[in-house]
């Protein structure tokens, strides 16, 4: 490629960059996260069409840094290769001048384009990288990389910024105010949380079923190297209909008669979780061991239930539900280096467990209606039984509609609607 075309190229994505409209964008959590000062490269990973890009734009803008941009993503950059990124970084200085952060959007598209960055990290350049989350966090990103970057999760959006999006006020303490956040959660149940569903008008069952398709072919089957992307569909269709639940890979195999050994199963969930279609935790234990033992699987997003299905009001709103508390709690947690756990112990039951290493931080119990004698006592019991054996000295009920406090056997249980829950504060 030629330095005249390379600069029209780049000098485009920049004035597309500084160009767009930033009115409807929401602040996100995540990007006090990002460390535009720090000497590890910051990788922003999660789900395709989270708002990656988005948020990376965001935290460059917002610096003040003098920045170079390039976005791999394009047509006419499908030719370089690792030996180009030299000529790509002169062309950057020659538009913009100096500068000390550069976003590189889209960057596996590049061979060797790790070595390009462990590069200019050695020569003080603060580097911010996004792209497939197949390649950003295969094995071979650790070792190449060598412990100097920094991960940056992000999710669809939350709650919270679902609400201020559609202009609700979290902290309205006022009738109008909780019933306008009330009707904001049963929106984003059936909805979820993926940003151009809010800001294109897209319709949910086609834009999920589009963005499943693009991550199975494009982060899965192309990195497998199989002619079909079918029998990965298949699985994915299948979890996706039933999650949260726990897995058994043979038992899974068998059921949708794949014809293909449990170790191949497993390694399509093993991808699924690595495009960030589905979540797995744990199951809780005192001995570490036995904590990688029956992972449960959730989706990312509730908008990915029944493979982007249009749900119904009320339609399966305590999986729902489930979903969105643990989502929230990975985003609460995860940045703090906590782990979150289901258990599942002498018949009783907690959703979750929250620990930092062997000290319990958290035990949340969710279910959407508990209007029922037997329903309140049996998540009341589970919530308890889960405290107790973990050491926790409460332990929050999230539901719905209800709230109020309870305490048992010396565990105090705090009962929370979910629209106050998922608005709180984070820690």
């Amino acid at each position: 490629m030629n330095r005249e075309d390379l600069e029209q190229v780049l000098a485009d994505q920049r004035k597309e960059l500084l160009g767009h409209d930033r009115s409807r964008l929401v602040a996100r959590v995540e990007e006090g996260q990002v460390h535009l000062d720090s000497t590890l490269a910051q990788v922003v990973i999660g789900v395709r069409r989270s708002g990656k890009s988005t948020l990376c734009q965001a935290a460059v803008l917002q610096s003040g840094h003098p920045f170079g941009y390039v976005n791999f993503d394009d047509e006419r950059l499908a030719s370089l290769r690792g030996e180009d990124l030299n000529a790509v970084l002169e062309t950057l200085y020659a538009l913009n001048g100096d500068f000390d952060v550069l976003f590189l959007d889209e960057v596996q598209n590049i061979p060797e384009w790790n070595l390009f960055v462990n590069r200019l990290l050695r020569q003080g350049m603060h580097v911010l990288v996004t792209g497939s989350n197949a390649k950003l966090l295969s094995g071979e990103l650790a070792t190449h990389m060598v412990g100097r970057y920094h991960a940056v999760e992000l999710f669809p959006l939350s709650f919270a910024e679902f609400c201020a999006f559609h202009g609700v006020d979290p902290a309205d303490k006022t009738t109008l105010g909780a019933g306008l956040r009330q009707r904001a959660l049963d929106d984003y149940l059936r909805q979820g949380g993926f940003p151009e569903l809010l800001t294109e008008g897209a319709s949910a069952p086609e834009y999920v079923s589009a963005l499943i398709d693009g991550i199975l072919e494009r982060d899965i089957r192309q990195r497998l190297r199989q002619r079909s992307v079918r029998p990965i569909r298949i699985v994915a269709d299948y979890l996706l209909s039933v999650v949260p639940t726990v897995l058994n890979s043979s038992a899974l195999g068998a059921r949708l008669e794949l014809g293909r050994a449990p170790n191949t199963v497993k390694t399509y969930i093993d991808h699924l979780r690595r495009a960030y279609l589905l979540i797995a935790i744990h199951k809780w234990s005192r001995k570490a061991h036995l904590r990688i033992r029956n992972e449960k699987l959730y989706p990312v997003d509730v908008a990915l239930m029944g493979g982007g299905r249009q749900a119904n009001p009320g339609e399966n709103v305590g999986w729902r539900l489930e979903t969105v508390v643990l989502i929230e709690l990975l985003r609460r947690h995860r940045p703090f280096n906590d782990e979150v756990f289901y258990y599942q112990e002498n018949r009783s039951e907690a959703d979750f467990v929250v620990c930092h290493g062997n000290n319990t931080l958290a035990v949340v119990q969710v279910s959407a209606d508990i209007s029922k004698p037997k329903t309140r006592e049996r998540e009341l019991r589970g919530a308890v039984a889960a405290a107790k054996a973990t050491g926790c000295p409460e332990a929050t009920l999230v539901t719905l509609h209800e709230s109020g406090e309870e305490t048992i056997d010396g565990i105090r249980v705090p009962i929370v609607r979910a629209r106050d829950w998922l608005c709180a504060p984070p820690r």
